[in-house]
């Protein structure tokens, strides 16, 4: 009998499970930053310029290139930041990566 992930969850220690948890909200997919900017497939596809279709498939996609996520992200009125970090160094903002040349 397959076991309910909550279900083991419940069974690791507290820590485990605030770490988990945390991670879990640091995660977020396109879809879910669509639905919370409480705008629809279709919504996007217009603002990019594509079809509906080209929004599903995207955001299915692991990968992609910046200028298309960067595009997606302000389409929903936000800001793409790209964060490289290194030890014992503080993070760069890796500025006009994605930004298409005129």
């Amino acid at each position: 009998m397959a076991k309910k992930l909550k279900d083991l969850l419940v069974k690791l220690p507290t820590q485990r499970q605030a770490r988990i948890e945390r991670r879990t909200q640091e995660l977020a997919t396109l879809k879910e930053l669509r639905t919370a900017a409480q705008q629809t497939q279709t919504d996007m596809a217009l603002a990019l310029g594509v079809g509906q279709d080209a929004i599903s498939r995207l955001e299915k996609r692991s990968d992609m290139l910046l200028s298309t996520l960067r595009l997606y992200i302000e389409s929903l009125g936000g800001k793409l930041q790209l964060v490289a970090q290194f030890p014992g160094r503080p993070p760069v903002v890796l500025d006009h990566l994605g930004i298409k040349k005129p």
